[in-house]
């Protein structure tokens, strides 16, 4: 309130100085006062003025809510993401909400950071891990779990989707059929480790050649017939899975629903249409990654940020197609608690949530 009488009451001032100054230079004749006094009017305006601006900084400032969101590498997928959903959040709230991202290594250090991250901190990550965190094992054995007990929900991202992708012309129509052939799985990377352990789970172990290169030479290598198919994980549609299927004719492999209970992940459905060439639904496996905060965010923030991502995300999927593949169904996919924040916007929405996770 301050600042409103300010901007009137300077400018009133400026002007009683100015009369003074001039009734003086009447009487006493002193024409050459009339610059210095010109000099502290002009002092008394750049005054006003500045106390105004700093009135109005004041206010944005107050206006804002600033939220920190630990994301991946930047040169990911995920970091795209996050990206585009801090655009859509400042759009979406008309500039009220302002979401900062942050480079991160990965989801165990996301997780890691939200036991001391203050306020509004977001971060990304599969459920599993925040479970394991809260329950002490894994990468979080022997860290105090009491902070990640305070870890809640947001809303599901697009998931890390397996593709098993292979030459058309190769004969390979389901998983077995890769046996006897020259599959190219890559180095490090989640979908490596995911497609080393489904190599095993599904007894072609000791039956395939692998071939040994990196997941960034898969689509040149299966063109040029050195390989048979290629593993790799992502959220759907695949930029390399694109680019192979757009040079020509592949095979993105469906998984039976007893072969994914057994890799223990979540069934993922990847429209008929989606690759150049694909006529059917690929079934397949996919890992869960959740949008999170902890119950330092209050909840008038975690509704905004919840309804702003629902709301925005047939927008952002005009940009970018993977943000299609999500839906409210995908809520099923969250373990433990969801933030009440956005669980006041799902019951507004009317969507599925269980009683485990309130």
């Amino acid at each position: 309130m301050i600042w409103n009488w300010l901007k009137f009451a300077l400018p009133w001032a400026e002007f009683c100085v100015y009369e003074q100054q001039t009734a003086r230079w009447k009487i006493m004749g002193l024409a050459e006062k009339r610059e210095d006094s010109l000099k502290v009017l002009r002092t008394i305006g750049v005054l006003a003025a500045g106390l105004g601006l700093l009135g109005a900084w004041s206010t944005m400032a107050q206006a804002e809510t600033r939220v920190t969101l630990k994301s991946a590498k930047s040169a990911s997928s995920y970091y795209q993401m996050a990206a585009q959903f801090a655009e859509a959040a400042k759009t979406g709230t008309n500039g009220d909400i302002i979401v900062t991202v942050e480079e991160s290594q990965g989801s165990v250090q996301n997780v890691m950071e939200a036991s001391v991250r203050p306020g509004n901190y977001m971060f990304t990550s599969p459920p599993a891990l925040v479970a394991s965190a809260q329950a002490g094992t894994g990468p979080f054995k022997g860290r105090p779990t009491d902070k990640f007990a305070e870890v809640r929900a947001l809303f599901p991202i697009p998931s890390l989707t397996m593709h098993f992708v292979a030459r058309a012309d190769r004969g390979i129509n389901s998983f077995a059929d890769l046996e006897g052939k020259t599959v190219l799985l890559g180095k490090g990377s989640f979908g490596a480790k995911e497609g080393e352990k489904y190599l095993e789970l599904f007894g072609l172990n000791d039956k395939v050649k692998l071939a040994s290169a990196e997941l960034s030479n898969a689509v040149a290598a299966l063109k040029n017939g050195q390989i048979d198919a290629f593993v790799t994980a992502g959220s759907w549609p695949a930029p390399n899975v694109i680019e192979a299927a757009a040079g020509m004719d592949v095979k993105v492999l469906s998984l039976s629903d007893d072969q994914i209970a057994k890799t223990g992940r979540d069934l993922a459905v990847i429209p008929a249409g989606t690759y150049n060439g694909q006529t059917d639904d690929i079934h397949t496996s996919s890992l869960s990654v959740i949008a999170y905060a902890t119950t330092a965010m209050d909840d008038d923030t975690a509704y905004a940020l919840t309804k702003t991502y629902w709301g925005q995300k047939a927008k952002m999927g005009q940009d970018a197609q993977w943000w299609k593949g999500v839906t409210p169904d995908m809520l099923v996919n969250i373990t433990g608690k969801i933030h009440p924040g956005a669980l006041r916007y799902y019951a507004e929405a009317g969507f599925p949530v269980r009683d485990d996770q309130k």
